[in-house]
């Protein structure tokens, strides 16, 4: 993955956007990767990944239900709360 340093990328803000429609970019402040500049087509595939994502882990959750298998939603909401906000 392409990186740009921040004072290099607010210097070449445009190379920083052509590269990043062909890959996401990650910005590094004081050399530590602070942010991710992406192309809008891999924005909506990522948000899509996400949704596509939750989407099986709540048919899934249903399917335990109907079986009989009761699980705890609190600790099943913080399990999908905690890998989304990485």
């Amino acid at each position: 993955m392409k990186a740009f340093a921040a004072t290099e990328a607010k210097t070449n803000f445009g190379a920083l956007l052509d590269a990043a429609q062909r890959a996401p970019v990650a910005i590094k402040k004081n050399g530590r990767r602070v942010a991710y500049v992406m192309s809008e087509e891999y924005y909506q595939d990522y948000e899509q990944l996400k949704q596509d994502d939750l989407h099986r882990k709540l048919q899934e959750g249903i399917a335990q239900l109907d079986r009989g298998e009761w699980v705890d939603g609190k600790e099943v909401l913080a399990k999908i709360l905690a890998k989304h906000s990485k």
